[in-house]
């Protein structure tokens, strides 16, 4: 049985090419569901990448108690400054506490060739802010300084607004913010703009801080100084790893993202099939005789199965490549911005990892496998004598 389904096979995988037309349906159909399937999948992967990789181990972010994200979190100047003085915390050269107070505001940039705005994240920090974040560099211009109105911005906000270049002048508040640096961390930060704390809240009229950013001296006390801190009657915060609070951010857009894409990859993966369908019948209409003569010659119908069924694999798999090649050229590094958790832009690359080429193989394959297996059973199924008589 194995040398005949081999011999089948072979013979029916060599005449794909006097079916060229009507094979292509079947390639073209599930290269559209994967090449949709994949890159809307690497659209949720690069969002939740750029947020996962937000943040350190022995950094902790404070808010206050019942906030899920910094623009609706307040703390005063009293709870900013006792959150700082836990003996878990850090100590810098100077020998102040490691932790930096930070105001997150909403601000408006022009996107290219618009002139409505769109909102971006503004940071304000104290100096030890970018001290706490070693992996956050300057690629251009220079830091901004302290008291004056001057901005920082991240690479992927100038990617993708307007007037973001160094010299560029931007308004906010009624007052004109000059833009001095850009900067790089390859997380959620590239989306931001960042200024001093200071001038950040008078021109803003805030007296307190979003959130204050802490880093530990030992990234294993941190279930400790959780404990003290919002066990303090004094105060009333809630405390988070940097990093679980950036992943929390992505959490429910990510999952908006999938169920789309699933529904999407579904109503088109129903299409591709009943084209695979519609073509295998066709394939084995025209080899009716074909089929009867070996079955007279003693081929089962297992291999006959075989047979069809893995044209419809092949073909299928070759549109799954084809797909997963288009996704991958078209869409691996797109830089696109989305409106975030917290009402504001992020701005992120698509990113087309090899589990999702997997993921839209094994779719080309399962819709292949679907397709091809009602034909395969009536090719299997139609009497020698009927077959012959096609000829």
């Amino acid at each position: 049985m194995l040398s005949q389904t081999r011999e089948i096979v072979l013979l029916n995988l060599r005449s794909i090419p006097s079916r060229l037309g009507a094979s292509l349906v079947i390639v073209i159909g599930i290269a559209g569901v994967v090449a949709v399937l994949v890159a809307m999948l690497s659209m949720a992967r690069g969002l939740s990448r750029t947020l996962e990789d937000t943040g350190a181990p022995d950094r902790i972010m404070v808010l206050r108690g019942g906030s899920t994200v910094e623009l609706s979190s307040f703390l005063d100047r009293a709870s900013s400054t006792l959150v700082r003085q836990d003996p878990a915390v850090a100590r810098l050269p100077s020998s102040l506490p490691a932790a930096s107070g930070e105001v997150v505001v909403i601000t408006e940039v022009v996107r290219p060739g618009q002139t409505s705005g769109a909102n971006v994240s503004l940071r304000g920090i104290e100096p030890s802010g970018m001290a706490l974040r070693p992996e956050l560099r300057l690629i251009e211009g220079r830091m901004f300084r302290p008291g004056l109105r001057e901005l920082i911005v991240g690479s992927a906000a100038r990617s993708q607004f307007a007037n973001l270049d160094p010299g560029s002048v931007l308004r906010f508040r009624g007052t004109d913010w000059r833009v001095v640096g850009v900067f790089a961390s390859g997380d959620a930060h590239d989306s931001e703009l960042w200024a001093d704390l200071e001038t950040v809240q008078g021109v803003f009229r805030r007296n307190g801080v979003s959130s204050v950013l802490l880093k530990l001296a030992n990234a294993d006390s941190f279930d400790a100084i959780k404990a003290r801190l919002t066990s303090d009657p004094q105060l009333n915060v809630e405390v988070q790893r940097e990093g679980e609070y950036f992943r929390s951010q992505s959490a429910g857009l990510t999952r908006q993202i999938s169920a789309v894409t699933t529904l999407v990859g579904i109503v088109m993966a129903l299409g591709a099939m009943f084209g695979a369908i519609n073509t295998m019948y066709s394939a084995v209409s025209t080899r009716t005789a074909e089929i009867g003569t070996l079955r007279a010659l003693g081929f089962g119908r297992v291999p006959v199965i075989a047979s069809v069924l893995a044209e419809s694999l092949l073909l299928a798999l070759a549109g799954g490549v084809l797909g997963a090649g288009i996704a991958w050229a078209l869409f691996n590094g797109y830089t696109v911005s989305t409106l975030g958790s917290g009402f504001t832009q992020i701005a992120f690359d698509f990113a087309v990892t090899p589990a999702l080429l997997v993921k839209g193989l094994l779719w080309s394959l399962a819709i292949g496998f679907i397709g091809g297996l009602a034909p395969a059973l009536h090719a299997a199924r139609i009497p020698v004598t009927e077959a012959l008589r096609a000829r």
